[in-house]
């Protein structure tokens, strides 16, 4: 993967990392192989995939080294129901058996989800707990899920600190942007900043430090403006499914909120990224990245 870098030459293409991505749903399954070339067309030239559950461990794993990508294992808060002792010692099995395959970057899809109404907030919070446990012995950064639920994740953070990582989808305050930076994590960003009714998403996007901003897309979920089903949207067949090769487009908003060059924004999220997940540099700079 050629390091991203801003030049006045006319023929730099920029280079964007995607840092969630959920290459493995389902809304994949008839085209996953044309879905990544076109992210590369584009100039996403690593896709980050999580893991949900223990169910998926393998898969992440095997569609990263399948495509060339990198990938993370965790429990996300929204499947904690129906998980236990069992699969906490799973996500234990596999970090240790995939301790040392570079396309494992992370620990995650993991954290806290108190806007879905019935998740049992303790288990959630003892599984997040044990999770960062997890990524503490095994020397890893976390890719977050936080929803409605940010000071509760920034306790839980500070009384377990762990190498950093991503804050994803992030949609707090300026002052809980500077928490989390404070503890050594990066922002996501991505579709959601596209609208221009996510007014407190576009200042927080406009006013946090370029150091603390990473691009994702979460795909096939949180699509863009562009995307979005309409009445007329839906009454032509339209889909919302949101892809990596989105990303560059994002990105282009965000820089023009920044009042930024679209190429200096990728060259820094690029950075940030390698500086979230040290294994990505290194798989970067061992050359074992398309």
């Amino acid at each position: 993967m050629a390091q991203a870098r801003p030049s006045d030459d006319a023929s730099f293409v920029s280079v964007w990392i995607d840092t969630h991505c959920h290459l493995d749903a389902a809304e994949f399954d008839a085209d996953r192989g044309a879905v990544v070339a076109a992210a590369r067309a584009a100039g996403v030239a690593m896709i980050v995939i999580p893991a949900i559950d223990a169910g998926n461990f393998g898969r992440v794993r095997a569609l990263a080294h399948e495509h060339g990508l990198c990938y993370a294992l965790g429990i996300h808060p929204m499947y904690t129901a129906g998980a236990g002792a069992d699969d906490l010692a799973a996500l234990r099995h596999a970090l240790e058996a995939n301790r040392d395959d570079p396309r494992l970057v992370a620990v995650g899809e993991i954290g806290l989800d108190h806007f879905i109404a019935g998740l049992d907030r303790q288990w959630q919070a003892e599984m997040f707990a044990a999770q960062l446990k997890l990524a503490r012995e095994f020397d890893l950064p976390v890719l977050l899920h936080v929803r409605q639920a940010i000071d509760s994740v920034l306790k839980h953070l500070r009384t377990r600190p762990v190498q950093g990582g991503i804050a994803h989808a992030f949609n707090g305050s300026e002052q809980q942007a500077a928490a989390f930076v404070a503890l050594g994590f990066k922002l996501g960003c991505g579709g959601a900043l596209s609208f221009d009714r996510a007014l407190r998403i576009r200042r927080v996007a406009r006013a946090v430090p370029l150091e603390a901003i990473v691009m994702e897309t979460d795909a096939p979920d949180i699509a863009p403006q562009w995307l979005y089903r309409t009445a007329e949207a839906r009454a032509a067949g339209a889909t919302m499914r949101n892809v990596s090769a989105e990303l560059p487009r994002i990105g282009a908003v965000l820089a023009e909120l920044r009042g930024i060059a679209p190429e200096l924004l990728a060259a820094a999220s690029t950075a940030n990224a390698f500086a979230a997940m040290p294994r990505l540099a290194r798989l970067e700079m061992e050359g074992a990245t398309p």
